[in-house]
C-alpha cells in the first residue's frame, strides 16, 4: 500500500476519532445545562439519566442499531431489516477507492455515530425533566437509541428513501435534533406539566433553574463539542479541498451560535425589558442547531443571518409552548425541534442542490415517524410502570425518592427545599 495512501488513512481515521470524542464531550454539556436549568432539588436525578442514557446509547446501538441505520443489505428504502450485533470488521484492504471515495477505519465509523444517537437522546432528557421517574426514561432509551433513532436515520444518511428524494442534512438538524424533540414532545404530551407551573386563571409561573453559572459552562461545552458535531460530518480531512470545507465548517458554526446567541439577547430584552440568561443561552444553541442541517455551503455572514434567525425563533417558541401549556423545562423541544425545522428550511438558500420540497417531506417524515413511535413506546411504558413519579415525590423532589441522595444537600434539606 502506498504510504501516502496509508497517511491519508490514518489521519482521516484520527480526525473521525477526534471528532467524535468532541461530540461525546458534549454529553457533559447536556448534563451540566440541564443540571443547571432544574431546581436543586432535581439535579442528581437528571445528572444520572444522562450519564445513564450515554450507556445506553453505547450498547444498544452497539447490538442492534448500527446494524439498522447502516445495513449491509436493506430490505428496502423505507425498510432496512433488523440485524444484531456490531461486527469486527475494522480492514483497510478498499483503501483506495475508484472514484476517491472516503475510506477511514470502520470502527471509527461506529464511535461517531454512536455520539450522536446519545446526543439525540440527550434532548429528551431535560424536556421531561423534574417530574419523570428515571426507570421508566431509561426504559424508553433502550428503544429510542435502538431501534427509533436508527431507522428514521437509515431513511437519510443509510442511503434509504429520503436520501434518494434528495433530502439534506448534512450533520443532523433533523436526523439528531429534530428526532431527540419529537421524542421529547411526545413524552412531554402524556407526562403533562409540573406542578405550579401553570395557574388555573391560566398564568404561566416561572421556575427557575438552580445554577446559572453550571448551565453556562454547559452551553460552551457544547458549542465547543459542536465544531466535532459539524466538523466530523465531513468525513475526511487529509487533502487541501475537504481541510478547507473543515475550516469553513468551523468558521459557520461558530458565527451561527454567536449570531444566535445576539439575536435570542437582543430579543428577550425588548420582550422582557432585561438581559434573559436562559434565553441567551438557548439562543446560542438554537444558532448552532440552524446551521447544522447545513454548515459548508453558506458564506460566515449568511451562517451568522440563519443562526440569528434561529435565536429570534427559540424565544417566540419557548413562549408559545408556555401559552400552550407543554412544560419543557430547558427548552428543548424549541431549541432542536422548532429551530431544527427552521434550519432544514434554511439550506435553501446557500446549497443550489437543495429542494424546498424534498426538505418538507423530510421534516415532515422525521417528525411524523419519531413522534408517533414514542408516543405508543411512552404510553405502553405508562400503562405497564407508569411514567410520573407522585405529587409528594415531586413535591419533595426526585433526588432523594429516585436515587437516594441530593446534589446540593445543604441546601435542599427539609423545610427549605425550592
Amino acid at each position: 500500500m502506498d504510504k501516502l495512501v496509508e497517511l491519508s488513512y490514518a489521519l482521516d481515521t484520527f480526525y473521525f476519532l477526534m471528532s467524535g470524542a468532541l461530540v461525546m464531550w458534549m454529553a457533559a454539556g447536556f448534563a451540566m445545562l440541564e443540571a443547571g436549568l432544574v431546581r436543586a432539588k432535581n439535579t442528581t436525578e437528571i445528572l444520572t439519566k444522562n450519564v445513564a442514557l450515554f450507556a445506553i446509547a453505547c450498547i444498544m446501538y452497539m447490538l442492534v442499531g448500527y446494524n439498522i441505520m447502516y445495513p449491509d443489505e436493506a430490505v428496502n428504502s423505507v425498510w432496512p431489516g433488523i440485524s444484531f450485533l456490531l461486527g469486527d470488521d475494522n480492514t483497510v484492504e478498499e483503501v483506495m477507492g475508484s472514484e476517491g471515495e472516503t475510506y477511514y477505519s470502520n470502527m471509527a465509523d461506529f464511535f461517531f455515530q454512536v455520539v450522536f444517537v446519545a446526543t439525540a437522546m440527550s434532548i429528551v432528557s431535560g424536556a421531561v425533566a423534574e417530574r419523570m421517574k428515571l426507570w421508566s426514561f431509561l426504559v424508553f432509551s433502550v428503544v429510542m437509541t435502538g431501534f427509533i433513532y436508527p431507522i428514521q436515520g437509515y431513511w437519510k444518511w443509510g442511503e434509504g428513501f429520503l436520501d434518494e428524494l434528495g433530502f439534506l442534512d448534512f450533520a443532523g438538524s433533523g436526523v439528531v435534533h429534530m428526532c431527540g424533540a419529537s421524542a421529547a414532545l411526545a413524552g412531554v404530551l402524556l407526562l403533562g406539566a409540573r406542578q405550579g407551573k401553570y395557574g388555573a386563571d391560566g398564568s404561566i409561573n416561572p421556575i427557575p433553574g438552580c445554577n446559572m453559572p453550571l448551565a453556562t459552562l454547559g452551553t460552551f461545552i457544547l458549542w465547543l463539542g459542536w465544531f466535532g458535531f459539524n466538523g466530523g460530518s465531513e468525513l475526511k480531512i487529509s487533502d487541501i479541498g475537504e481541510a478547507n470545507s473543515v475550516a469553513m465548517i468551523f468558521v459557520n458554526t461558530n458565527t451561527a451560535a454567536a449570531g444566535g446567541l445576539v439575536a435570542a439577547l437582543l430579543t428577550a430584552h425588548f420582550m422582557f425589558g432585561k438581559a434573559d440568561l436562559s434565553m441567551t443561552l438557548n439562543g446560542a444553541l438554537a444558532g448552532l442547531v440552524a446551521i447544522t442541517a447545513e454548515p459548508l455551503t453558506p458564506s460566515p455572514l449568511l451562517a451568522t443571518v440563519i443562526g440569528a434567525v434561529g435565536g429570534v425563533i427559540v424565544v417566540f417558541s419557548i413562549l408559545t409552548w408556555d401559552k400552550l401549556k407543554i412544560d419543557d423545562p430547558v427548552g428543548a423541544i424549541s431549541v432542536h425541534g422548532v429551530v431544527g425545522m427552521w434550519g432544514l428550511i434554511a439550506v435553501c438558500f446557500s446549497n443550489e442542490e437543495a429542494s424546498f420540497t424534498a426538505q418538507l417531506i423530510g421534516i415532515v417524515t422525521i417528525f411524523g415517524f419519531v413522534f408517533l413511535s414514542s408516543l405508543l413506546t411512552w404510553y405502553l411504558i405508562k400503562l405497564a410502570m407508569g411514567i410520573r413519579v407522585s405529587e409528594e415525590e415531586e413535591y419533595k423532589g426526585v433526588d432523594f425518592s429516585e436515587c437516594g441522595m441530593e446534589a446540593y444537600p445543604e441546601f435542599t434539606t427539609e423545610g427549605s427545599k425550592r
